[in-house]
């Protein structure tokens, strides 16, 4: 079984989004490979119109901070969606675990709690070579994927706010 490849998408699929503005909290653990994450979700959101000075960037030390970054931001900011970037990889210990179960659980509540998209850009992988093929290796960047679900999500709200 292949594995996609995350940065490649229908531009045809993607809503306009020269109106909506974003936040992007990133985890600064593991900073080679999320932070290749962060510099592709900030080209694709641009590549797709959204103004640089309608995307809020903050840092948070991990990933198990991803969410209680998000909430603050949502809390302080006025953007139409938030984008959660991260890695965990797998070690020797149950850790890997409970940091992607408390992570997933976390942004997933903030999805129902909050009246905008939180998108779930974490990497959760075996081992660093996985990693690393995600954020611009062979498997391409998941940070594409991450702002296009953003748009695409804002858009939705924006569109369903309208009717």
């Amino acid at each position: 079984m292949g594995t996609t490849n995350f940065s490649e998408y229908d531009p045809e699929a993607v809503p306009n989004a020269e109106d909506l503005s974003f936040g992007i909290v990133v985890s600064d653990w593991n900073r080679e490979i999320t932070w290749a994450l962060l510099d592709e979700t900030l080209l694709t959101l641009t590549n797709h119109g959204v103004n640089q000075n309608n995307i809020a960037i903050s840092h948070v030390p991990g990933s198990f901070e991803l969410p209680l970054g998000a909430q603050i931001m949502a809390d302080n900011t006025d953007v139409d969606a938030i984008i959660c970037l991260g890695c965990v990889i797998q070690g020797e210990t149950p850790h890997f675990t409970y940091i992607c179960q408390g992570v997933t659980q976390g942004i997933m509540q903030l999805n129902l709690d909050y009246n905008i998209p939180f998108v779930f850009g974490v990497l959760t992988t075996e081992n660093r070579l996985q990693a690393l093929d995600r954020a611009g290796g062979k498997h391409g960047n998941k940070g594409t994927e991450a702002a296009i679900t953003a748009i695409r999500m804002a858009a939705l709200q924006r569109d369903m706010a309208k009717d």
